[in-house]
């Protein structure tokens, strides 16, 4: 039997300033400028010209915080202008370059080839298909079942073989593998055909069980080829790369091809502050004329100038919305980078790992009183400029551990011992997981054998018999 009955909720509505402030909060330097291009071009009331009447302290932020914002109807006219960044109208500013997309890569080299719209379609869908790491790990027939449901394309198995075949030959070499042995095959093929790269070829394809189970005696006997041989091919092997899709990045926009700083770190007889860097990024203010129609228009009976008031008066709220966001967006950065700058001091100082502490959102949001989820949006695609090379701000957060004498310790630290320790061993007789838990243990780290073997794997170390050499 149903039963019906009321029930209320208490729910809380964001404002279109709160909105609006979010969305700017989540843009990193480049789409602030397109945002702000756009924002000019769409509404009459902005102006970025100079304003000669502006107010001295205007360059100082409001100390708001976003989930503070109330959507009060008028905003006071200080609130109308906004100097963005900093002093430098227009600086010269630093770049890098972000890895191209994998899948943007691959399509472009697919583009250059002569191909039939249909064997476009094929060879697009089995891109599309392919893992982070550049392998295909879905057999053929199920790329031919998925294009007929899902791109509503007929094809055959030989079709879709055929146009692998063409996949496989694209940079980086290796991708479209469906298993490591065809990955590093495919490699080895694409190389200056030597005596090393044939006998490493030869292992691979005759020898494979034998060669990753490290019974040495048995390739070279079988391949009837010396110690000094199978070494050449073992380094040649050990120089390929089992992830070719890892070269090349998809976690940025494919068109965003450059990354900006948000953040310049500035040191000073080891006085650490920041700049955030104006760039092209224009002042922007209410254009007084707008206001002065509006009032005009509301003193007239005329039924067409009380629907341009109308319109005025919602462009001038939009314009003043977009331009407290703008604020609001400076002062949140602002905060988050200060608090992270304190919390991470030491290690601003010289960039050693070593001196990373443990930090989690939360507890930057505990620092500043903004909620877990603006910090979040801060530090997504957010970069600073340091002395010793430009990080994205999500690099200095990672959960923590307890070292032997009690204290917290980030897991990079930690994943620094662990690689430490790998380099030291004897390469005859590399160190397993169990064995790596007790030289942590000597280092003053008490870590898990699963620990071990979670870092080992994000760090990209094999386990200990793929690491043994002759």
């Amino acid at each position: 039997m149903q039963k019906q009955g009321l029930e209320l909720k208490q729910t809380q509505r964001l404002s279109p300033l709160q909105i609006q402030t979010i969305k700017l909060i989540e843009l990193p330097v480049q789409e602030l400028e397109q945002k702000i291009r756009s924002e000019l071009e769409e509404n009459p009331v902005l102006d970025d010209t100079p304003d000669p009447d502006k107010q001295q302290d205007d360059d100082t932020p409001k100390d708001v915080s976003i989930d503070e914002i109330k959507d009060d109807g008028d905003i006071p006219a200080y609130k109308t202008r906004v100097n963005n960044w900093g002093k430098d109208p227009r600086p010269e500013y630093n770049t890098f370059s972000v890895k191209e997309s994998f899948t943007q890569s691959l399509m472009e080299q697919l583009g250059f080839r002569n191909l039939s719209n249909r064997d476009f379609s094929i060879g697009a869908f089995i891109i599309g298909s392919l893992d982070g790491d550049g392998y295909l790990r879905r057999d053929i027939e199920s790329l031919v079942d998925d294009m007929a449901f899902r791109a509503g394309v007929e094809v055959t198995e030989p079709e879709v073989e055929r146009m692998l075949g063409v996949i496989q030959e694209f940079d980086p070499a290796g991708v479209g593998a469906r298993d490591l042995r065809e990955c590093l095959l495919l490699q080895l093929r694409a190389k200056t055909q030597t005596e090393d790269v044939r006998d490493a070829e030869r292992i691979l394809s005759e020898q494979f069980g034998e060669f990753t189970n490290r019974h040495f005696a048995k390739v070279m006997s079988r391949l009837n080829i010396d110690e000094d041989r199978l070494k050449a091919a073992i380094t040649c092997i050990t120089r390929l790369n089992p992830a070719p899709g890892g070269q090349m990045d998809d976690s940025f926009d494919d068109q965003a091809q450059q990354i900006v700083p948000d953040f310049v770190l500035e040191e000073h007889e080891g006085q650490l502050s920041f700049t955030m860097p104006r760039f092209n990024i224009p002042e922007l203010r209410v254009n007084k004329k707008y206001s002065d129609l509006m009032a005009s228009a509301r003193n007239t009976d005329d039924k067409s100038s009380k629907e341009a008031a109308s319109f005025i008066r919602q462009k001038i709220d939009s314009a003043k919305w977009f331009i407290e966001a703008l604020k609001q967006r400076q002062n949140t950065l602002q905060r988050t980078m200060q608090a992270i700058l304190d919390f991470q001091h030491d290690y601003f100082l010289d960039g050693d790992e070593a001196n990373l502490k443990p930090m989690v959102l939360k507890d930057i949001a505990e620092i500043t009183g903004f909620d877990i989820s603006t910090i979040s949006r801060v530090v997504n695609s957010k970069y600073i400029e340091t002395h010793f090379g430009i990080f994205p701000l999500k690099y200095f957060f990672s959960e923590g551990m307890e070292n032997n004498e009690g204290e917290e310790v980030s897991t990079r630290e930690l994943k620094k011992a662990l690689q430490e320790c790998v380099d030291a061993e004897d390469k005859k007789k590399p160190l397993t997981d169990e064995q790596l838990v007790v030289e942590m243990g000597k280092r003053g780290y008490k870590v898990a054998r699963r620990t071990i073997a979670k870092y080992r794997g994000q760090l990209g170390i094999p386990l200990a018999r793929w690491r043994k050499e002759l």
